[in-house]
């Protein structure tokens, strides 16, 4: 029985149809959603670089991806929502153990869909896929339309 959904979130613009199909199965299965961002803080970051000091661009990324996450939340008022944000430097690994620290039946994330060496050396998704001990569900966002005209979609 699937009760808690971790929802990983990036930020990017498939966040909210990632959260949308996430919603739509909770729903579905009366289950509780974790809404989750892993922050990474640029490894090229200097405080020098910024008018904030050393400590506080940390502090302002998670005020910033709380508030994307409160605002995602309102799309769906009637589902039980969680919020939950963890500093990291490996995204797939933080996500992990977030699935583990809210016992998530499910971990909910997208795709980007990259291609080349990207999916050689492994994307966050299929990090996430490939290592989990839970049930996995991928939310692709393709336009079908581009599919089609490359001859990709469609029957056969």
């Amino acid at each position: 029985m699937i009760s808690t959904i971790l929802v990983a979130l990036d930020g990017s613009t498939r966040s909210s149809g990632v959260f949308d199909a996430a919603a739509t199965l909770a729903r579905a299965l009366q289950a509780r959603l974790v809404l989750y961002r892993a922050l990474v803080v640029p490894p090229d970051y200097s405080p020098a670089d910024v008018t904030r000091g050393p400590d506080e661009l940390p502090v302002y990324l998670e005020k910033e991806a709380r508030s994307e996450l409160l605002a995602l939340q309102t799309r769906a008022p009637d589902v039980a929502c969680d919020i939950r944000v963890d500093e990291s430097n490996q995204p797939w690994r933080s996500i992990l153990a977030a699935g583990d620290a809210v016992n998530a039946s499910l971990i909910v994330l997208g795709s980007h869909g990259y291609h080349g060496w990207d999916r050689m050396l492994g994307t966050t998704a299929g990090k996430i896929a490939n290592r989990a001990l839970r049930n996995v569900m991928i939310i692709h966002d393709r336009d079908q339309s581009s599919e089609m005209s490359l001859g990709r979609g469609g029957s056969s």
